[in-house]
């Protein structure tokens, strides 16, 4: 019974121990180091959002309206063929839209809200999407962003990387103190904060260190495609511009005293 209950705790307390190690300083010599990986890519996913609402004192005129507008929608995305795994209708949302007029508040009916996101795997797909789609009051553009779909297994591939460029920094600045690394203390994608001041923020940019393992700083990113013209969102307005991702490595590695 002692025995499960020791095991029970030590369980529990995992976390917080591993946690306490990534926030910590070895007693024995070492190097704490940063990696860092970057690649900028092009966008291949276009993801846009609608808010179709309507406000009425008569419940079912305003969710008719919602659901022509809805109707329409999904019409236009499956006209332009956007990606039907990633079309999505939210359900509907109903509540009491209410007013404050000279102090006191006043009922101006039901309102009723759904929402459409669709995704295209070509800039001209969307495009023709929102010259097709009139905007207005009871229908809304809420959002346009681009995104890349391999970003996954991207992130994992520069977290790697970026591993791998924090135990050649080590290995370089041991060199060049004539010792050696004996081992890895911790490791994280978090940056860790300690009593002596180190934390997320202060780290020194890889490519303001010289050498072949310098990454190029993050290209600044594309301004988003808000462009209103009229009652339509000015598709001449949209860009593909660039995604920038980066990935960072905290390690910590033990040395030869």
């Amino acid at each position: 019974m002692k025995s499960t209950i020791v095991l029970s705790l030590l369980l529990a307390l995992a976390p917080v121990l591993s946690f306490a190690q990534a926030n910590s300083v070895p007693s024995q010599p070492h190097l704490l180091v940063k990696g860092q990986a970057a690649r900028t890519v092009v966008p291949d996913r276009f993801t846009v959002e609608f808010l179709a609402q309507a406000t009425d004192m008569a419940p079912e005129q305003a969710r008719s309206r919602v659901e022509q507008n809805v109707v329409a929608v999904l019409a236009a995305l499956k006209k332009h063929r956007a990606l039907a795994e990633h079309t999505h209708a939210s359900s509907m949302s109903i509540s009491a839209e209410n007013a404050y007029e000279d102090g006191k508040q006043v009922f101006k009916g039901t309102k009723v809200v759904r929402r459409v996101r669709g995704s295209f795997d070509d800039l001209e797909k969307l495009r023709g999407l929102l010259a097709d789609v009139n905007a207005g009051p009871g229908l809304q553009i809420t959002s346009l962003r681009s995104g890349y779909a391999q970003a996954s297994s991207l992130r994992a591939e520069l977290k790697a990387e970026a591993a791998r460029q924090s135990r050649r920094s080590a290995e370089g600045l041991a060199a060049a103190y004539g010792t050696r690394i004996t081992g890895l203390y911790t490791i994280s994608d978090v940056a860790p904060s300690f009593a002596y001041g180190v934390q997320a923020g202060t780290w020194q940019s890889a490519n303001e260190e010289a050498g072949e393992d310098a990454v190029p700083p993050p290209a600044l990113p594309a301004p988003a495609a808000t462009g209103v013209s009229g009652s339509r969102l000015a598709a001449e307005s949209l860009e593909t511009g660039t995604i920038t991702f980066t990935e960072n490595v905290y390690a910590i590695f033990l040395i030869a005293q």
